[in-house]
């Protein structure tokens, strides 16, 4: 499942697909609108790909400073505060799809 094919789930399904990699899984309920879910979820992720997400959800909540903790345990550069929260959710899709 692509990025694009994930968001249109999100936005059209009352459930994740199935036999998706939680990591899929926790983007695909932070596009949902479901926070609490996907940042539990992510939190049980290992490595750099749970703090990946971890990351983002704290920059969409707001808190830069604690997004900006989560994006150096994964080995990324933190976003410029201008990139829409939508992109970067491509981008992060994107990148995990291949998972």
């Amino acid at each position: 499942m692509n990025a694009a094919e994930l968001a249109q789930s999100a936005a059209n399904d009352a459930t994740p697909p199935p036999g998706i990699s939680p990591a899929l899984r926790a983007l695909w309920l932070a596009r949902a609108g479901n926070w609490e879910a996907a940042h539990d979820l992510c939190q049980d992720i290992p490595g750099k790909t749970g703090s990946w997400i971890h990351a983002w959800l704290h920059r969409e909540e707001g808190d830069q400073f604690n997004a900006e903790y989560w994006y150096g345990r994964a080995g990324k550069p933190v976003p410029p505060r201008t990139m829409p929260l939508a992109e970067e959710w491509m981008k992060i899709a994107d990148a995990l799809s291949g998972d």
